[in-house]
């Protein structure tokens, strides 16, 4: 089993997208959930980019990982900003909690790391599970465009310390069929021209039509979906470049 978000590649989302960083999803964010009073949760929380914001803002939001290396950033970036919450391992399809959430939110296309169709369904169920009536998820999906087998991308990142870490992406599979692509990211640690540290990525990426999404949250049972894009309130997506957010409430 190739690694998952290690601790090279949480290392590199941290300097990447630092606390903070937006792509107009903080605000957006921030906007739609300012009135809840209740408790907020966010499955694949990373680093903290979203979760901090809002924590600092007064919020009651609480975040979970798959990956034990980004919940460590995370919770050190809780730590140095003087912030508690509730932050636990667990996955999107099989988390349990006891409270009952007014909103969960997956920003940034997250969700499209479930590849599996059944893994998807499941998690979307759990998430309707651990709503309260009336509470709401908020969630973001983008389209795949350009896809094609071999195709390879390479960044390069300098660390504080002087170090520099290199990511070569290479896409190996894509299934049309049920909808999802694989990659493999080689993270390298250099040092003075020394290799230390190497990491081998598995990376999956599911995508769904606009109106295939929404039918799968009616047929779950949730209510009201308003559609938007790249974060402008109920403007429905005209580019396959756009982010594609879904608010759907759980109506109990």
């Amino acid at each position: 089993m190739l690694n998952y978000y290690g601790r090279l590649s949480s290392e590199v989302y941290d300097m990447d997208k630092p606390i903070g960083h937006s792509f107009g999803d903080v605000e957006f964010y921030m906007n739609r959930l300012e009135s809840c009073k209740g408790a907020i949760l966010e499955p694949a929380t990373g680093t903290g980019r979203i979760l901090i914001p809002l924590l600092e803002k007064g919020l009651n939001i609480h975040g979970f990982d798959i990956s034990k290396d980004m919940l460590k950033i995370c919770e050190n970036n809780c730590k140095k900003r003087g912030l508690n919450t509730k932050l636990f391992e667990a996955k999107m399809e099989s988390f349990s909690q006891d409270t009952k959430y007014e909103a969960i939110i997956v920003p940034t296309g997250t969700f499209l790391l479930l590849h599996k169709r059944a893994d998807s369904i499941k998690a979307l169920q759990n998430f309707y599970n651990h709503l309260s009536n009336g509470g709401r998820l908020i969630l973001d999906i983008a389209l795949q465009t350009d896809i094609s087998i071999g195709t390879v991308s390479t960044r390069t990142w300098e660390c504080p310390n002087g170090d520099i870490i290199t990511l070569e992406n290479k896409t190996v599979k894509v299934d049309y069929i049920n909808q999802y692509t694989i990659s493999h990211g080689r993270y390298e640690k250099w040092r003075e021209g020394v290799l230390i540290q190497t990491e081998l990525e598995y990376f999956p990426l599911r995508w769904y039509g606009v109106e295939e999404f929404r039918l799968i949250l009616e047929n779950i049972g949730f209510k009201d979906i308003m559609i938007s894009s790249d974060y402008k309130l109920g403007q429905y997506p005209s580019d396959s470049e756009e982010i594609i957010t879904f608010e759907a409430v759980a109506i109990k």
